[in-house]
C-alpha cells in the first residue's frame, strides 16, 4: 500500500528536536495517528547531520533538553554531538516513538486540496503521503550553504561542507583551506590544527567569542541529579533564568552588552600577542549583532605558526590553489566550508502550495516571511511551522521554544477535533498584527542597531530569524491557543465522504495490463 493510499491525521516532517517534541505533544493530546518523514535512514536531525570534529552545543548542557524528558546525565556542561544524539535516540525509544517514524522519506513539497482538506506531502522517491495535518519539523540548520566560488567546482582537491564531513579524507600533512569563520569552524579549526601541515583561515568578518565554561561534570553531581529529579529541575529553572536574563542586553538595553564586549575583547588578547593577528580578530560591529560565539580553544588554535588567518576574502579557485582578494595565491589539498546554512531561504527548494494555487516561495517572496507566532500562515490552512520564522534565539535554548511550540500545534488540532470542522486558516489581519508587532520590537534589538550583516537577515535586509525579547513572552503568547485567530471551515464528516468518495472511484478505475 502506497503512502497516499491511506489519510492520516498528522504528517510530522523531521526527526531532530522539534518532530520528537511535536510527536509527544500530540500523543498527549490524545493524536496518535501520525506519521514522522525523516529523510535519512535514522534519527536525530542536525545532531546526526553534523559529526565534525569538536561538534558540540553551545548552549548549556541541562536546558538542552525536552522538559517532559530531563537529561540529569549530561558529562559535559557544554554537550558533544555524540551525546546530544545519543539523548535523542533514548527519547525515542523511551516513549517507542520509532513506530511513527518512516526513514528514508524526504519531502520535496506538499499540496492542499480544498475539497478534500487534506495536504499530499510528496517525497523525492515519489512516495506521497495524504494527512489532515501537516507539522514541518524541518528546523533552521539542515541545508548547508556553500558559496558559489569561480573554479571551485574544478578544484583538484578534496572539498566539503562541515555539515557533511568525510571522515574519509586524512588531513594529516596536508594544506587545508577553511572558509568562513561560524559557530562550527571555532569548533573544528582547534581539532584540525597541528593535525594539517597548514591551516589557511578565510575570514569575512570575525566573530565575538567568549570564554567557554565547559568542563566535566562530576559523577557525584550526575547521580544527585538522578536520585533527586525535583533539585534537577530546579537547578534547570535557575539556568534557564540566568540565561533568559541575557535578554535585557539584546533586546532592551544593548549598552548593558558593553562589558560583555569587553570581556571578549580581552579574552582575544588573552589568547594572542600578535597585535596584527588581534586587530584582524576584533569585530568592528556591536557583540550580540552576530551570533555570539562560545570556545576556549579557538584563539590559542589561531595564534599556532601552522594557522594563517586571511580576511581579503577568496577571489577564485584555480586548480589546487586559492586566489584571496588581494591576488595572493596559496596551495590548497582540501578546502572545508564553513559557511553555515540557509535560513531565511530555507523553504525556497519546497513546492508547499496551499489555497488558490500559490507556492509558501511566491507568498513570502513576495512579502517576505510574515507568519503568527512563528507557526501558521494565511491561506495555508492545517500547516504548521515548528522553529519557524522569527523563533530562533540568541540569549536561551531553543527547545524551550519548540516544546511551546509543539504545544500550541497540539491545541490548534485538539479545537479543530473539538468543533468537528475539516481545518482552520490563521485570519489575514492576525497575521499581519503578530508579524508587524514582532519587526517592530526587532527595531530596537542590537541585531538591527549592532552595525552588522548577519544571518539572521534576509536578501532585503529584515530579520526573520530571532524572537525580540524574552521567551516568557513567547511562552505566554502560545500558552493557550486563541480560536478567534482562526477561520474555522467545513465539516469534518463531509470531508471524509469526500475522500471515501475519492478512493471508490480509484478502486473502479480499470488498471492497464501490459
Amino acid at each position: 500500500m502506497s503512502g497516499s493510499d491511506r489519510v492520516h491525521e498528522v504528517v510530522v516532517v523531521g526527526s531532530g528536536f522539534s518532530g520528537l517534541g511535536q510527536l509527544l505533544a500530540l500523543r498527549r493530546a490524545g493524536i496518535t495517528d501520525v506519521v514522522l518523514l525523516e529523510k535519512a535512514e535514522a534519527l536525530g536531525g542536525t545532531w546526526r547531520d553534523n559529526t565534525y570534529p569538536g561538534c558540540a552545543c553551545d548552549i548549556p548542557s541541562h536546558m538542552y533538553s525536552l522538559s517532559t524528558d530531563p537529561n540529569p546525565d549530561w558529562s559535559r556542561s557544554y554537550s558533544p554531538q555524540p551525546e546530544i544524539r545519543a539523548y535523542l535516540e533514548g527519547v525515542a525509544d523511551d516513549h517507542d516513538l520509532r513506530g511513527h517514524v518512516r526513514f528514508g522519506q524526504e519531502m520535496t513539497g506538499a499540496t492542499w486540496d480544498e475539497e478534500r482538506r487534506t495536504w499530499t506531502v510528496h517525497t523525492r522517491g515519489g512516495r506521497d503521503w495524504t494527512a489532515r495535518f501537516l507539522v514541518s519539523a524541518l528546523g533552521a540548520l539542515h541545508l548547508p550553504k556553500t558559496p558559489d566560488l569561480p573554479g571551485a567546482a574544478s578544484f583538484a582537491g578534496e572539498s566539503f561542507h562541515s555539515a557533511r564531513w568525510d571522515h574519509d579524507v586524512d588531513l594529516r600533512g596536508k594544506k587545508v583551506a577553511v572558509i568562513g569563520t561560524g559557530a562550527s569552524a571555532i569548533q573544528f579549526v582547534p581539532q584540525i590544527a597541528g593535525v594539517a601541515a597548514e591551516v589557511q583561515l578565510y575570514q569575512r568578518s570575525p566573530a565575538w567569542v567568549l570564554p567557554k565554561g565547559d568542563h566535566p561534570l562530576s559523577s557525584w553531581r550526575r547521580t544527585f541529579f538522578v536520585r533527586h529529579p525535583r533539585a534537577h529541575r530546579a537547578y534547570r529553572a535557575a539556568m534557564y533564568a540566568t540565561l533568559e536574563s541575557r535578554a535585557v542586553g539584546f533586546q532592551t538595553n544593548p549598552a548593558l552588552l558593553r562589558p560583555v564586549e569587553w570581556l571578549a575583547t580581552q579574552h582575544i588578547k588573552a589568547s594572542i600577542d600578535d597585535p596584527e593577528l588581534v586587530a584582524k580578530l576584533t569585530p568592528d560591529y556591536s557583540i550580540g549583532c552576530k551570533r555570539v560565539l562560545v570556545s576556549n580553544d579557538y584563539y590559542p588554535a589561531l595564534a599556532r605558526p601552522d594557522v594563517d588567518v586571511i580576511t581579503g576574502g577568496v577571489r577564485e579557485v584555480r586548480g589546487s590553489s586559492i586566489v584571496d582578494g588581494d591576488g595572493t595565491e596559496r596551495d590548497v589539498d582540501v578546502i572545508i566550508y564553513g559557511t553555515g546554512f540557509h535560513v531565511t531561504d530555507a523553504f525556497d527548494g519546497l513546492e508547499i502550495t496551499g489555497r488558490g494555487g500559490r507556492t509558501l516561495r511566491e507568498v513570502w517572496a513576495a512579502g517576505g516571511m510574515a507568519t503568527h507566532l512563528g507557526i501558521t500562515v494565511t491561506d495555508f490552512p492545517n500547516l504548521f511551522f515548528l522553529l519557524g520564522p522569527n523563533t530562533g534565539l540568541a540569549h536561551n535554548s531553543v527547545v524551550f521554544m519548540i516544546e511551546c511550540q509543539a504545544r500550541y500545534v497540539a491545541q490548534a488540532i485538539s479545537a479543530v477535533h473539538a468543533t468537528g470542522m475539516g481545518g482552520l486558516d490563521v485570519r489575514a489581519e492576525v497575521q499581519q498584527r503578530s508579524n508587524a508587532a514582532v519587526q517592530r520590537r526587532l527595531e530596537k534589538g542590537i541585531w538591527t542597531r549592532g552595525g552588522c550583516t548577519s544571518w539572521y537577515l534576509d536578501s532585503a535586509g529584515v530579520n526573520r530569524t530571532i524572537w525580540p525579547g524574552f521567551t516568557v513572552r513567547y511562552w505566554w503568547e502560545t500558552r493557550r491557543f486563541d480560536p478567534t485567530d482562526f477561520e474555522f471551515f467545513g465539516r469534518a464528516a463531509d470531508a471524509a465522504e469526500v475522500s471515501e468518495a475519492a478512493e471508490e472511484t480509484r478502486d473502479r478505475t480499470p488498471v492497464p495490463v501490459a
